[in-house]
């Protein structure tokens, strides 16, 4: 999904150019038509999907059983952002963002797993992986809603992975970034189990980053110093150093791996958020531990 521009797009074409077999999907399907010219049905589907609509998606993987009988891997890349400080977030904004940040991403996941269980032939399983972000294992200031979105993707995730029956032959996979293409790669790649993979994504030059709005400043938190002060700042000349086609290179290899990762931290900015923040959460809990002794019933 999300496979109009950006991460989605780039993805798209470097699937195709490994001569591998696509369906795109986006709200938007227009800045497909060059893809759709240069290559034939046979490889390339472009539907159009809002996966804030559950219904779009229940159509989107009818038509894609129709054209294949077939999918193999499933790449959750769909969303959007919007930033501001808890007390001045407007609730509809928010509350829009995670019905596809969120809900569209779990929407998508159960279509997902019920067509590699029910559809595929018995054994092939298949693959999932979550467009996560950095933001999904690190709260920051003016991005809370953002990142609770992602905070509940990397739960809800960890919980699906768990609850799959081996037999079934799906891996899922968290690769922590934003928008949501549905993939398939040719039959020459062997599933060896339904896998899922959470890929968190660091900070890379997309359309994306560039359309992520904010709410108005609240009064209270206008002084210079304060952190949230500081990101607004700051995102006025944001300038990703990521490269989305090197990025991409790295979810076709994890998606291609054997035994994937259930958690993959994509970027270097990702890897060291992620260490600094576990390494807090780590010490803390070893330093307040001696709290939780004799808490037992008498």
């Amino acid at each position: 999904t999300g496979t109009s521009t950006g991460l989605g797009k780039t993805l798209v074409e470097l699937v195709l150019a490994k001569g591998e077999i696509v369906v795109a999907t986006a709200r938007r399907t227009a800045p497909l038509n060059d893809l759709k010219a240069k290559y034939p049905a046979s490889h390339l589907l472009v539907l159009k999907l809002d996966v804030s609509k559950p219904s779009e998606i229940t159509a989107a993987f009818a038509q894609v059983k129709e054209a294949f009988g077939r999918l193999d891997v499933v790449v959750n890349n769909a969303g959007w952002g919007t930033f501001g400080e808890v007390e001045s977030a407007v609730d509809a904004d928010a509350r829009a963002m995670f019905d596809t940040n969120f809900w569209g991403a779990v929407d998508v996941s159960r279509a997902a797993l019920a067509f590699f269980r029910d559809v595929n032939a018995p054994g092939v399983g298949g693959r999932l992986v979550q467009i996560s972000s950095c933001c999904g294992i690190v709260g920051l200031p003016g991005q809370a809603f953002y990142c609770a979105s992602k905070f509940a993707l990397e739960a809800v995730t960890e919980s699906l992975a768990a609850e799959i029956d081996p037999t079934w032959n799906i891996k899922v996979s968290i690769a922590d970034r934003r928008n949501t293409a549905v993939v398939r790669p040719s039959l020459t790649v062997h599933m060896l189990a339904l896998q899922v993979t959470l890929i968190a994504l660091g900070a890379f030059a997309t359309e994306g980053v560039q359309k992520i709005t904010w709410s108005a400043p609240h009064p209270a938190y206008s002084k210079p110093e304060l952190p949230v002060s500081a990101m607004r700042n700051m995102w006025e000349s944001f300038n990703p150093q990521g490269d989305v086609k090197k990025a991409v290179e790295v979810f076709y290899t994890v998606a291609g791996l054997p035994d994937p990762p259930l958690h993959i931290a994509v970027g270097k900015d990702s890897i060291e958020m992620s260490k600094v923040k576990l390494g807090k959460v780590l010490a803390e809990f070893e330093k307040y531990e001696y709290l939780s002794e004799n808490l037992n019933k008498d």
